[in-house]
């Protein structure tokens, strides 16, 4: 009996494997949170690997949360600048990118950044760590200013909220279920959890999304989540795509030094 079943299963029409237009190869990378050794790895691995698969018109998605929390927001920053200028890098807003552009407008938001990693962002910028500890909370957006250059501000607001390859949709945090990528509010593409990560039916389009940790990437049927923590975990996860072929680069940190892994 089971094994008709399993012949039943086999015949069973199967719906389309999402698909990457011909011709194009996409590379997207998880949260960063300020991992530079990490980023630095993987760009390294993904301009390795992007090569040896031969040529392509290649796209390079970083999910959002590029600072905060790890130790080298600054460069994370520099770097993605760097890379944007010899490749296709597109970047979306994170949940954590808007708290930073709030918090130099709103003593409120600055407290909520600083509890949540900004701390380390600012030191990571020729911030004197006695000065900061000295500041009153309204005196922290001038010391930001003064730290951190205006083109970097300036690059993270131009910072994208989504972006549409193929059969593949790119966010940070996930979209409401039923609504158009169009009619999506900002606030659930860079902060929505639940009612997009237990929704089980199809978006009409294959999410790739960071914002929530996962000890190993999540791949359903629907959404695909790469965020593995790499502030706490090191462990920074990049999902590659071409046609229907999937493939995953992972940079770990041990002992000192960082791998990259590839797993196809």
């Amino acid at each position: 009996m089971f094994s008709r079943l399993r012949q039943l299963l086999r015949a069973a029409p199967q719906p389309p494997l999402a698909a990457i237009p011909v011709g194009q190869r996409v590379y997207a990378i998880g949260d960063i949170h300020g991992r530079a050794d990490l980023f630095s790895a993987l760009m390294d691995a993904i301009d390795a690997d992007d090569a040896a698969r031969g040529a392509a018109q290649t796209a390079v998605i970083l999910l959002g949360d590029l600072i905060d929390r790890g130790p080298d927001s600054a460069g994370v920053i520099r770097m993605a600048r760097a890379w944007e200028k010899k490749r296709t890098v597109r970047i979306l807003m994170g949940n954590h990118e808007e708290m930073f552009l709030g918090a130099l407008e709103q003593e409120e938001t600055m407290r909520h950044f600083l509890r949540f990693g900004g701390r380390e962002m600012l030191l990571s910028y020729p911030l004197d760590p006695m000065a900061y500890t000295r500041a009153e909370l309204a005196e922290v957006a001038g010391l930001a200013r003064k730290v951190i250059p205006a083109a970097d501000i300036a690059f993270i607001r131009g910072f994208e909220d989504w972006v549409q390859i193929g059969d593949y949709l790119f966010v940070h945090a996930g979209i409401r279920p039923g609504m158009a990528i169009e009619d999506q509010r900002q606030s659930d593409l860079r902060w929505i959890r639940e009612a997009f990560l237990d929704h089980t039916e199809s978006f009409g389009t294959t999410v790739v999304h960071g914002h929530t940790i996962f000890d190993s990437p999540q791949v359903r049927h629907n959404r695909i989540g790469i965020d593995t923590g790499a502030y706490r975990s090191g462990r920074l996860t990049a999902l590659g795509l071409e046609g229907t072929n999937r493939w995953l680069l992972t940079a770990v940190a041990e002992d000192g030094a960082v791998r990259v892994q590839t797993e196809e």
